[in-house]
């Protein structure tokens, strides 16, 4: 399922690690690398043609892409969704320099943790480094809720980790998941929590799976199965899910050593009319960005969650948490999802699945190289700020994060 040398934990020995590390980068005698101001609003800006710079790799050269997101393999006969670059409307993004970025990861454990928007991240990131690494000192290892890419020569690994609410549920399971009822346990983290101590780097979400009802299912404290529950208005579930989390975090994060981050709201871009496209079905045949940058598209985001997490995070003393808001940017894309050019349980769509897009297209996951790529370039430049205001121990200022659009 996944690409260039995928085998069991079981089968790494200890001679994959007794091979030379890389030579140390010598980052010192670079360029100074011009970081954006920590005022800066990373998230307003907007989407700027280019076919130079962009895209940041080629599909066909990262091995380590899975069926689902590699769109031109599936047969989708355009690929100008690659070449938009995202440009801040008050500063710049650094360029992803995987050498720069491998060698602040020299040593340590980067762990994606939630859903499938994570997963989709996680794979963007590894493709981004994966060209300065040697072959056959890089590979990718699945072992129940994990999946995890060794890059042997830096002794660093870049994880991913299943769980969609980031508490318990019974949907926590990673190849087995769609349930018809979804059923949390909103003071229960630690069988998925004891994973995520010594990481070096933690970065957060949880939303999609929270957008089927209004109302989530909640275990009933000291139940015996999950068919005891109730149901529990959806913002008041996130609310106790999120407190379950940050006191987590307070109590066993140790922020010296550990960065925390939290991704907002990946958008679903299924009413066309909202970007007036009034004979559109979903996101399908979607291929250039929306660009009114005076009028914001609406996409029924549940902007209640947005805030929460911003206050929350904003809260957290002991423990530090930035928040990266993706929304506002992401909101634009309407041309980069996997649409119909993508596998549903575990198989390419077939002709008569795309004959019904109504049904059948994802305007959730996006096609990579794309728009995560993006996410990843604000997540490397938000990791060497700190490792540059750490190394000179001075933080930088508090901002308040800006909030998308109402």
């Amino acid at each position: 399922m996944y690409g260039e040398d995928v085998r069991t934990i079981a089968e790494l020995s200890v001679d994959d690690y007794l091979y030379p590390d890389a030579d140390l980068y010598n980052v010192s005698g670079l360029p100074p690398l011009l970081l954006p101001p920590p005022t800066c609003d990373l998230s307003a800006g907007r989407w700027v043609f280019d076919n130079i710079s962009t895209p940041a790799y080629r599909e066909k050269d990262c091995t380590f892409l899975t069926k689902q997101v590699t769109c031109l393999a599936n047969g989708r006969p355009d690929d100008t969704w690659q070449y938009w670059k995202w440009q801040p409307n008050h500063c710049s993004l650094p360029t992803f320099d995987a050498r720069r970025f491998m060698e602040a990861m020299r040593g340590k454990r980067l762990m994606f943790v939630g859903d499938s928007l994570n997963r989709n991240q996680w794979e963007s990131l590894v493709c981004l480094v994966q060209p300065i690494l040697s072959k056959g000192r890089k590979k990718v290892v699945k072992r129940g809720s994990f999946i995890v890419f060794h890059a042997k020569e830096y002794r660093a690994t870049l994880e991913f980790y299943w769980a969609p609410f980031l508490v318990e549920s019974n949907s926590d399971n990673p190849n087995f998941h769609s349930i018809d009822q979804r059923i949390i346990s909103p003071e229960r983290i630690e069988g998925h929590a004891k994973y995520w101590k010594d990481v070096d780097y933690l970065i957060f979400n949880t939303y999609i799976w929270w957008m089927n009802t209004a109302d989530m299912k909640v275990r009933r404290p000291n139940s015996r199965s999950w068919s005891q529950h109730d149901e529990v208005p959806r913002i008041e579930a996130y609310g106790r899910v999120i407190k379950t989390w940050s006191d987590w975090l307070n109590h066993n994060i140790d922020p010296a050593r550990t960065s925390v981050f939290f991704m907002t709201i990946s958008p679903i871009h299924n009413s066309p009319n909202n970007w007036g496209n009034s004979g559109g079905i979903k996101c399908v045949k979607e291929t250039l960005p929306y660009q009114n940058y005076s009028q914001p598209l609406d996409l029924y985001h549940d902007l209640r969650i947005f805030h929460l997490v911003v206050n929350v995070a904003s809260s957290m003393e002991k423990v530090p948490v930035t928040v990266i808001n993706i929304t506002r940017m992401s909101d634009y894309r309407k041309d980069a999802h996997t649409s119909l050019y993508t596998m549903r349980q575990g198989k390419l769509l077939t002709p008569k699945q795309k004959a019904d897009p109504e049904k059948f297209a994802d305007c959730i996951h996006w096609c990579l190289p794309g728009v995560p790529d993006v996410w990843n370039q604000i997540l490397y430049t938000k990791i060497l700020s700190k490792s540059s205001w750490r190394s000179n121990s001075a933080p930088p200022p508090l901002q308040s994060l800006p909030l998308p659009p109402q």
